[in-house]
Formats: structure tokens, sequence, C-alpha cells
């Protein structure tokens, strides 16, 4: 079997490291986070199996390479990249570092060197072939080299002097001391490009075909004869994940929707028809809408409605999977940014959202995981979902929250009030798929304020409640900034939902990016 070229990035704690990954497998070329304290070799054997290691990127940092505790891969890693000639860039800290333990100077810098920075590139280098002498580029960084060990050759200074990048092009050492992979380092991509494929040699690439037999037949492996459950939300992740086990282990997959009244319009019916009628999976259906409610009762405070959210899903989940005999494993759509967000170089993160998955089920009933996706983003998710066969459609829908419109109603969730948004929120979506505007959003919703605004509705006043929608553009979720719609489609929606939706007579668009605002209201 032909292995995928893999490229490993250590994790110094900068908060750009996740883009690094992102823009590599926008490459197709599969990459993965590491804390900057894994054992390097050690790694290499373990991954060697099923891929090959290309080359190593050192991320950049908060820390001073100079300070005493500073995080610092091992004098062993690094001899044993050097020695097998594997391909090393060091980003920012990363390029402080290397440029520290090959014996150069650095010193630190009065003052920390943040944004734009104009640079000069001298001399041929694969790293900027094919870019033009002079860029524009982003720098985060306090530390500066005052002169490069005899190893290393300095290939571009800022308009200031500041040396901003080195190699050995003998021993595959190069360093950025600014941010290749953030959108404001003109030609950054061409950079990370140039490593990745003219440096690392890199030619055996990501393919969702490769992944989805290697992954069933791993599953089969993992799963045996035994039964696996999965709680099938409807969402993109659990249900190409059901598929996706469905097809490695057939009938031995049991699925469970749970209908907890807190989702769009008809959304458990459609799932209901979509993955039993379609897709013959054995799936038991659960409507604990009134349960969900009656928790929720009275409940202001967004963090309480997630967390009796997360423990009444658990209590009816647990109920239903204990009716199903010889079950082992669990499956769940976790991807690699929740998986990256347990590895920092830090440690373990201190705080995981309460909603993100089944919480504590699966120590709790003594369930072993199975998470097919661990390793991906969820636009490879979608691609995986059209290689299955997953309609358009539906891999390609919004991301939907785990507490629904539980946290897009700003007060206490009421029958009432969830069917006001419910609608609201239907309306929304259909008129964008008409005007063919949702493939252009990220993200689009309703929102039900706490508030209520004299109206005139015909003859007389009215005294009623305020929607707010939402869209954003987005690439990652990351950042966003709001879908600038044209004023006919506000005018449009906005009479299309007060004309409608008995009990709103204001509409109101939300015009927030993020930062400083959030996607979500709540």
């Amino acid at each position: 079997m032909k292995k995928t070229d893999l490229v490993l990035i250590l994790d110094f704690g900068s908060q750009y490291t996740q883009l690094i990954a992102r823009r590599s497998r926008e490459f197709k070329v599969y990459s993965e986070i590491h804390p900057y304290s894994t054992n390097l070799k050690k790694l290499v054997k373990e991954k060697s199996s099923l891929y090959s290691v290309k080359g190593v990127i050192l991320s950049g940092g908060p820390s001073s390479v100079l300070a005493k505790d500073s995080p610092k891969i091992s004098k062993t890693d690094f001899e044993y990249l050097v020695k097998y000639k594997i391909p090393v860039l060091g980003i920012c800290y990363g390029f402080q570092l290397l440029c520290h333990m090959l014996k150069g100077k650095l010193h630190v810098s009065g003052q920390r060197h943040y944004g734009h920075t104009k640079i000069y590139i001298f001399g041929d280098s694969l790293i900027f072939k094919g870019i033009k002498n002079q860029l524009n580029v982003w720098m985060s960084h306090g530390d500066s080299a005052d002169q490069l060990p005899d190893k290393l050759r300095p290939t571009s200074k800022s308009i200031d002097s500041v040396i901003c990048s080195f190699e050995n092009e003998k021993m595959k050492i190069y360093g950025l001391q600014f941010h290749p992979e953030v959108h404001h380092t003109e030609s950054g991509k061409i950079i990370l490009y140039n490593f990745l494929f003219s440096v690392c040699n890199v030619k055996n690439l990501f393919e969702p075909e490769s992944f989805i037999g290697t992954k069933t037949e791993e599953i089969k492996k993992i799963a045996g004869k035994n039964k696996v459950i999965c709680a099938l939300s409807g969402g993109v992740d659990s249900s190409v994940a059901a598929v996706l086990v469905s097809r490695a282990i057939g009938e031995n997959l049991i699925c469970i929707h749970i209908d907890n009244g807190l989702m769009r319009k008809d959304e458990s019916r459609k799932v209901t028809e979509l993955f039993k009628r379609h897709y013959k999976l054995n799936l038991v259906f659960v409507n604990a809408s009134e349960l969900f409610l009656n928790n929720l009762k009275g409940v202001v405070d967004p963090e309480e409605k997630r967390k009796i959210i997360g423990k009444t899903f658990i209590e009816v989940f647990e109920k239903e999977a204990k009716k199903i005999k010889n079950a082992k494993f669990l499956v769940q759509g976790t991807l690699y940014p929740d998986v990256i967000e347990s590895v920092s170089f830090k440690g373990p993160s201190s705080t995981i959202k309460t909603h993100h998955n089944v919480g504590g089920l699966p120590l709790k009933m003594k369930l072993k995981l199975i998470e097919p996706f661990r390793e991906l983003f969820k636009d490879e998710v979608r691609e995986i979902g059209l290689k299955l066969n997953l309609p358009g459609n539906f891999v390609f829908r919004h991301p939907f929250p785990g507490p629904g419109l539980a946290i897009r109603i700003l007060s206490d969730v009421t029958k009432e009030k969830l069917n006001l948004l419910k609608e609201a929120d239907d309306i929304y979506m259909t008129e964008l798929k008409k005007f063919n505007l949702y493939d252009k959003i990220w993200q689009a919703f309703a929102v039900l304020l706490p508030v209520q605004t004299v109206g005139v509705m015909g003859d007389e006043r009215s005294y009623e409640n305020v929607i707010a929608l939402r869209a954003v553009t987005s690439t990652d979720g990351m950042t966003a900034d709001f879908y600038g719609f044209d004023k006919e489609f506000l005018t449009h929606i906005s009479t299309k939902i007060i004309n409608s939706v008995k009990g709103v007579n204001r509409v109101v668009y939300d015009i927030s990016s993020k930062p400083p605002a959030t996607i979500e209201w709540e």
C-alpha cells in the first residue's frame, strides 16, 4: 500500500499553529500538530506503517528562547533530524530556536515587533522560488537574531536590516522570522508550498478515497463482531461518521437520534427519513422534546442551558444505549481542531465546551471510542461525505450548535418561543437558498431577542418580538465577517418574516465581525 506523505508540526504555543496545518491541508498535504516535547524519533517510527514523514515545522510561540525555562526540542531530536536530513522549517519562535541551537546570537528586543513589515529577499532560495524580491509580511516576535551561526545563510532582511530568514540547503534547515501561514503575509501560501513540495519533496497526497478504504478496514478490525452505538444528531460530522462506520460493520451499528425539540423546523423528521429510509441505517428514534423543555424551564443563563442540555442528553442516551446488548464502542464525530485543543504545548486544555460531544458517557458506560475523523478538518469531512454519496445540500449545511435553538433564544426557553424562532429561521434559510445566497455564507441563523418593541400592523399598534438575523463569511470559523446583503434582500426577508410569523414586528441585521464579536450570540 502506498504511504501518504506526512509533515509534522511541533507546537510552541503560537495562536497561528492551527493555521499552519490548515494551509498544508489546503495543498492536500497531510499534516499533524504535536506538542514541542514530543519524542520525534519515536513518533516517526510509530507513523511509519501508514505515513512517510517528509518534514518538520516548528511553530511560533510567545516565549523567548533566551529565557531559562523556554520550550525547546531535545538535542537528541535535533541531531536526529539533521542526521537523516529531514527538512525543518522554523517559523518565528522556531526561527529563533534553530538559530539558538546552532549557536547563533540573539537579543531580547525592547518592544515586540508586531504587524506588517517590508522585507527584501536576496540570493537564490528554494523557499522563495517564484516570489518577487520585496514582500510585505506579518511579524509577531520579541527576540531578534543579531548574528547567524556559520552554518546558516541569511536570505532576507527587513527594511531596518533585521534578519528575516535563513537556510542551509545541505542540512535542509530553513527559518522565517515572519508568519507565512496568515493571510496578512504576501505570497505566504507560495512560501509554504515551496517548503512542502520543493524542499520536502512531498508527492503522495491525502486522498479521500484511500482514507475511506483505510478507515473502513481499521474500523472492521477494531469493532469485530461487537455492537457499535452512534449518537446521530443529523449534523455533518456525526452523519458522515455514521455512514462510514455503517459501510464497515453494517447492522452492527445502531444509531440513536434524540429529538430534543431544540433543532430546526422538521429536523428530526428529515434526519429519520434520510438515514433510516434512504441509507437503511439501523436507527432508533427517541422523542424527548418535552423532557428537555421541562428541564430548561425558567433557565436564562446560556452556560446553565448547555449543562442541562448535556446532562439530559446523557441520561436519555444512556437509557436507550443500555437496551443494546454487546455494545462495546461509541462513534463520535470528533474533528482535528477539537483534538488540537487538547494537545497544546502547555498540555491539555483547561476548558472544553460542555456541548461538544456526549461528555462523560463513554467512561460512564465503559465504552471505547471510535473517532474516524479525529485527524480531519471540517472541509475534509465534507469531502469524505460527498465520496460516500451523501447529498451535497446535506454535506454543505451551515454549522449548527450542539445546544441548538436554546442558545439562540436569549431568554428562558418555552415551546411558544421555540415555535416562533423555528418559523423565522425556516423562512430565512428558505429565502437564502431561493436567492442562491446560502452557499456563499459560512453560517446564517435567526436569534430571538429578549425585548419587545412597538410597531404598527394594519391600523393597530403592536408590542411584539424582535428577530435578529446573522450571516457571516469565514474559512474556518476562527475569524468571520458579516455578509454584505443588498438592501433589496434585507427588505424582502424582513417583510417576509414580519408578515408570516405571528408575534414578530421587527427584524434587525447583525453587522458585527469576529473578533471582537463571536459568530453565535451566546
